[in-house]
Parts: structure tokens; C-alpha cells; sequence
């Protein structure tokens, strides 16, 4: 084998160990309020990807600082307001929700992210649908 090649295997192992495919990805949001006529179908990033995670089966043998269930979270993040369209003067037409600015590998921080994931949600409009570019 050649001396480039062997380097070059060498770096990409090392670097696919400490890289994680942890990065804003894009995501459709679909909100919908009762006394609204419309679903409101809003395109966002959310935190989404592998992180690299420790996990023994001698959980009872070792310290907890050596065992690592790092997620995809946040890193850096904002919010933004839309308005759902065909809402009733009586109710507040207005939906935040944050946007992924960039992401990191670390512990769920449960104060702004949901850490569970429910196989039973679904993700779709039951009224007719604005689309809302943000």
C-alpha cells in the first residue's frame, strides 16, 4: 500500500470519530388551531443527525463520566412568529416555534427540546393548507 493511501486512511478515521453528522436540516412544521380554517404548513431546520455515543454493557462497572448518550441538539437557535391564515377575531392567530441555527452532539437540555420520540405522532394537516416560507 502506498504511504498516501495509508495516511489517507489513517485521517479519515480519526476525523470520522470526532466529526459528527449533527447539522441543521430542514423540516415542514404543520400547525393547525381548531377555530382556524386553515393548517399552516412552515418550513423550518431543526437539529437532526448521528452523534457519537459510549455505551457498555458494564454500565454497573464503570464511572458514569465514561459512559456518553450525547443527541443531536441545539447548539444556537432562534425563534420565529407565524401567522396562521383564517383565524376567527377571538383567537390568536399567532404560532412560534425555533429554527436551528447550528447544532451540536451533547446532553438533551429538556427546558427547549423534546428528548423523547413519539412513534405515534404524526405530522400532517387535517384542514386545508398554506404554506409558509420562512
Amino acid at each position: 500500500m502506498s504511504p498516501f493511501f495509508l495516511l489517507s486512511l489513517l485521517f479519515g478515521l480519526t476525523f470520522g470519530q470526532t466529526a459528527s453528522l449533527c447539522a441543521p436540516s430542514e423540516y415542514i412544521i404543520h400547525v393547525e388551531k381548531r377555530e382556524c380554517t386553515y393548517c399552516l404548513a412552515i418550513n423550518t431546520t431543526i437539529c437532526a443527525g448521528f452523534c457519537m455515543t459510549r455505551d457498555s454493557n458494564g454500565k454497573k462497572l464503570l464511572l458514569k463520566s465514561a459512559l456518553s448518550q450525547n443527541v443531536c441538539t441545539y447548539k444556537e437557535m432562534l425563534y420565529q412568529t407565524a401567522l396562521i391564515p383564517g383565524c376567527p377575531l377571538h383567537t390568536i392567530p399567532y404560532y412560534s416555534y425555533p429554527v436551528a441555527v447550528s447544532c451540536k452532539c451533547g446532553k438533551c437540555n429538556t427546558d427547549y427540546s423534546d428528548c423523547v420520540h413519539e412513534k405515534v405522532r404524526t405530522n400532517y394537516c387535517t384542514k386545508p393548507q398554506k404554506l409558509c416560507n420562512m
